[in-house]
């Protein structure tokens, strides 16, 4: 299978107003160009060296999606050109995003991370965090970061029912922050392996990577 029809055929199953996010993190820019020939304009990336390396290289009308684990000492190689940061778990993180786009004059959009997962190993806020970031004066004193909305990963199991609890309840919290906060329109969450159950949990983004790139570190023949 192509890239290009494994973009289609994903396409085709995605509601309308669901965002397929390509998850190119390890692979060479032909596949990535594969994919921008067949139309695909939002890719995303775990390692901002990676990122920034692949945004030199490619058009830029490309939109670039920070998906992985953000440490704020990298957060300078990707402010002049990120689209938007999938990973913000904490306020301090936030500050140097917002601090980094005022060097550009720019506003980057972010996603706050809720840790759903019964996985330790998953970064992100809980319930009660989220909503005391929300509510702080430091966080209404920032002035070059808006916040889109909410992304979420559920835990790594065969567990329909488990993953499903997850989204579910990633989906209550997000009515309840974008009930107070009008500009949160995305709720990132569902990959791969569980983006159709995800999408039926209210996700309105998705970040699929294998489905359309094959595995990673695969031996080509």
């Amino acid at each position: 299978m192509s890239i290009a029809i494994n973009i289609q055929n994903i396409k085709s199953q995605l509601p309308p107003h669901v965002t397929l996010v390509a998850v190119s993190k390890t692979k060479p820019v032909a596949d990535l160009m594969e994919a921008y020939d067949a139309g695909q304009r939002i890719f995303g990336e775990n390692k901002i060296q990676e990122m920034a390396a692949k945004y030199e290289e490619m058009p830029k009308d490309i939109q670039w999606h920070m998906i992985g684990h953000v440490q704020t000492n990298k957060v300078k190689y990707m402010a002049a050109f990120v689209s938007l940061v999938h990973g913000v778990d904490s306020l301090k993180l936030l500050q140097e995003i917002d601090k980094q786009a005022a060097k550009y004059n720019r506003t980057i959009d972010c996603l706050l991370q809720i840790h759903i997962a019964e996985e330790e190993t998953k970064f992100g806020m809980d319930e009660h965090e989220l909503f005391e970031l929300l509510h702080s004066d430091a966080y209404r004193a920032l002035k070059n970061t808006n916040i889109k909305g909410l992304m979420g990963m559920a835990t790594f199991t065969e567990n329909q029912h488990q993953i499903e609890k997850e989204f579910r309840h990633l989906k209550s919290i997000f009515d309840r922050a974008s009930a107070e906060n009008q500009g949160m329109t995305i709720l990132s969450m569902g990959m791969s392996g569980d983006y159709q159950m995800a999408i039926a949990c209210g996700s309105t983004m998705v970040r699929i990577g294998s489905s359309i790139f094959g595995e990673r570190n695969y031996i080509q023949h």
